[in-house]
């Protein structure tokens, strides 16, 4: 018998003052069951980075044809298409044909950069794509913030995040590897 996914359930309030983005959102967050907590919170950090009123989750780990998040709107043109870990280039050039704007979040710093170096060159030419990197240092550290019921204030300013829960504050300073 497969495993079902865990449900997780986010009350994320966003400040976003790079866009000017104030919302709340009430996420339900299926966790694939080869998913870790550590994988499921970059997720949800990615959200709230792209935050939009058309931005969903969507099957990700367990689908071939669909990213980690995509944000399309209403005439179903896809908008923007969200990776997470290091996907192949035959996946990102898919990405980058199908969407107007990809983003990759890279967020296991050893596997992330042996992957950018090698994959570096093959990527310049997709001019819709960006590569940013969440430094593992932040993503211990978010992972422990993983509970069935969340409730989470994101600050964005100038580039940084924050991430807090009441009990902690985190901080990050992604490193953007490929702006598009």
């Amino acid at each position: 018998m497969a495993l079902k996914a865990t449900i997780f359930k986010a009350s994320v309030q966003i400040s976003d003052m790079d866009r000017h983005y104030y919302q709340p959102h009430e996420l339900t967050i299926a966790r694939h069951p080869s998913e870790n907590d550590a994988r499921m919170m970059v997720r949800v950090v990615a959200f709230a980075l792209n935050a939009s009123e058309h931005l969903s989750f969507t099957k990700g780990i367990s689908s071939d044809e669909e990213p980690d998040l995509w944000d399309i709107d209403l005439s179903g043109t896809i908008q923007h298409w969200i990776e997470l870990g290091n996907p192949d280039e035959k996946r990102i050039r898919k990405a980058c044909g199908r969407a107007k704007h990809v983003t990759v979040y890279c967020y296991s710093n050893r596997s992330a950069e042996q992957w950018w170096v090698q994959s570096q060159a093959e990527l310049q030419r997709f001019k819709n794509l960006s590569v940013v990197l969440i430094p593992e240092a932040f993503v211990e550290p978010l992972a422990a913030l993983a509970e069935r019921n969340m409730e989470l204030q994101v600050t964005i300013q100038d580039g940084e995040i924050w991430v807090a829960d009441g009990n902690q504050n985190l901080h990050l300073v992604p490193e953007h590897w490929k702006t598009a």
